[in-house]
């Protein structure tokens, strides 16, 4: 179990054994990643599916809210220091830019799989910008659940691997008749 969402650390693409069944009779073969808040509900759309994508960009934009609201205080609070306008300035750009930057990063996340290295190095300037990460999950959670388009990707992929690999030898190969 994932300590961070609580589902299964499960691959996509996954098998529990070879063959087409296991002991209790369920099939084996690929199966999806859970997604964070959806579980694996983005597979069929079934599950309150649409209600999760509600909850979850009502959620992202609350959560937007609220932090440009920490923001606003943040300025008040170096409007009362009375530092300068220039520091003032630098404090806004650097939050506008990296918050523009996360958005993007964000963005691009949920169509192909963020390089673990650029990650890590990345992780000051999004919790910087964790208002653009924010706004990225609400207007993603619009149209699909974050990161769906590349899981449904990846599993209708792992799926027609398995479905090849499955489906390859049909019959006793030492029975095949020899082409003259």
């Amino acid at each position: 179990m994932s300590d961070e969402n609580g589902t299964p650390d499960i691959p996509a693409g996954s098998r529990d054994t070879p063959g087409a069944r296991d002991t209790q009779g369920t099939p084996t073969g690929p199966r999806p990643e859970p997604l964070r808040f959806f579980g694996t509900t983005w597979v069929d759309h079934d599950g309150r599916y649409t209600a999760r994508r509600v909850a979850v960009a009502a959620g992202a934009l609350a959560a937007t809210a609220a932090s440009c609201l920490v923001l606003r205080f943040a300025y008040q609070g170096l409007a009362i220091a009375d530092i300068g306008s220039f520091v003032t300035l630098l404090v806004v750009v650097m939050f506008t830019i990296c918050s523009a930057l996360a958005f993007r990063h964000t963005w691009d996340g949920f169509a192909k799989r963020p390089d673990p290295d650029r990650q890590a190095s990345l992780r000051g300037l999004l919790a910087i910008g964790f208002v653009g990460s924010l706004l990225a999950y609400f207007f993603r959670a619009l149209t699909e659940a974050p990161g769906e388009k590349l899981h449904r990707e990846e599993y209708e992929a792992a799926l027609k691997q398995h479905e090849k690999r499955t489906s390859r030898r049909t019959g006793n190969p030492s029975r095949k008749r020899r082409r003259s």
